[in-house]
């Protein structure tokens, strides 16, 4: 038997460490395109090489795949540490609780074959950020945002609570200013942020209907500090106000983004802003207490799954995968690949693969999601071919992730 070709006897281990180059040949997609039959050479925690065709350099560690790409990237999630799936739990949750949950998700998303996620509000992400960087964590590169901003009463605001208990346990700075929204946006920043999550709008998340959230004013001048010192802004907008309200502003990305029609994702196209549509999230059903309220709810997401996604394709507007899972028992970590699952009904599976890696890290702003020379090594290696059937993206096909240049077993290898 072919030497190169030999299973490696480091499947049973949780990971290994290479100092000496690791060469993955194979199909490959390299963020962009596909390459029939093609080399990836890694080299400590850059990609050096990347060729047509099999090029093998002497002593280098060598894994032959069925597929190899970049790795995947969930734009939109939360770190909660949560069992229950609503506002007050999300608030109230024990940071310890939240942090050791937490950081067995980071590893489950890790060997599922994310090596990027944007968290958009928690209290524990900054500090898996910084972790995960000193190499302290195992798990994907994490953008947090911090606390997000919002209103006082919104929709994420536990109103069980008093006021000021409230204030005190939440994941959000509530600001009611465009003051406050400045001040507010320091205040992330001083925690740690790397962009800014704000509140256009209320969400499902108590119950009842949507309310309105920071307005346009506050949202511009949340928008103006960000950028003064270079973060992005990811704005949560359901309904046509709000979306509108989020491009007059300036975001940069677009979250849920229920109630698109053509005048918004016109303007959206036209100024380059990013799409995160969010569909996992709405196929796990959420609880609605109020039944007019439900049927409301029931109308926007049927809507979402309809109009919304045909306006967004047919607009061709930049969409990246993003889950809005919290790490719950309805919502659990690892199962991100749904998000790829559900866009593959609205465009090519091709063109999901780009959403789930290139387009989803320009959207991030960060230098990821191609394989190309000089860039970070963060790649996987799946058994079979998702071009073909995008299932093939669920964590049990994942052989391999590599993840600043060091190996790991996916959980198709992998056993907890």
């Amino acid at each position: 038997m072919d030497k190169h070709k030999q299973p490696l006897s480091f499947i049973y281990f949780n990971f290994l460490f290479f100092d000496k180059m690791i060469t993955l040949v194979g199909k490959i997609f390299d963020g962009e395109r596909i390459i029939e039959q093609g080399t990836v050479i890694v080299e400590n925690n850059k990609i050096e090489r990347i060729v047509e065709g099999i090029e093998i350099p002497q002593g280098s560690e060598v894994i032959h795949g069925n597929f190899i790409m970049p790795g995947l990237v969930d734009s939109h999630l939360h770190f909660f540490g949560v069992e229950e799936d609503n506002v007050l739990s999300w608030n109230i949750v024990n940071e310890i609780d939240a942090a050791i949950r937490s950081t067995r998700d980071m590893e489950r998303l890790l060997r599922s074959g994310f090596t990027l996620v944007r968290d958009l509000g928690s209290k524990v992400a900054v500090r898996l950020d910084y972790l995960q960087r000193r190499g302290e964590i195992l798990g994907p590169t994490v953008i947090a945002s911090g606390y997000s901003l919002a209103i006082t009463g919104g929709n994420d605001d536990p109103k069980d609570l008093p006021i000021d208990i409230a204030q005190r346990l939440s994941y959000s700075f509530y600001c009611d200013s465009s003051y406050e929204c400045r001040k507010a946006v320091r205040m992330a920043i001083r925690q740690g942020a790397r962009v800014i999550k704000v509140y256009a709008s209320g969400a499902f998340s108590q119950g009842g209907k949507i309310l309105p959230g920071l307005a346009l004013d506050e949202l511009k001048a949340i928008v103006d500090e960000s950028h003064r010192f270079s973060l992005k802004v990811a704005s949560h907008a359901y309904g046509k106000d709000a979306i509108m309200n989020s491009i007059l502003a300036g975001v940069d990305t677009i979250e849920h983004g229920l109630g698109l029609d053509d005048e918004t994702a016109s303007m959206i196209k036209e100024r380059g802003i990013c799409y995160i549509p969010t569909l996992a999230t709405y196929e796990i059903p959420f609880e609605v207490r109020d039944p007019e309220a439900k049927v409301y709810r029931e109308e926007l997401v049927k809507r979402h799954f309809s109009e919304d996604m045909s306006i967004a394709v047919s607009h061709k507007l930049k969409i990246a995968t993003g889950t809005d899972y919290v790490g719950s028992k309805r919502r659990p970590h690892g199962q991100n690949y749904r998000e790829a699952v559900l866009l593959s009904k609205y465009m090519s599976n091709l063109e999901v693969l780009r959403a789930s890696t290139s387009i989803a890290s320009e959207c991030l702003d960060v230098k990821a999601g191609y394989i190309r020379e000089g860039y970070r090594a963060d790649l996987i290696v799946l058994k079979d071919d998702p071009t073909k059937d995008i299932e093939n993206l669920k964590p049990t096909n994942v052989s391999y992730v590599i993840k600043d240049g060091k190996l790991y077993t996916g959980y198709g290898l992998y056993q907890e």
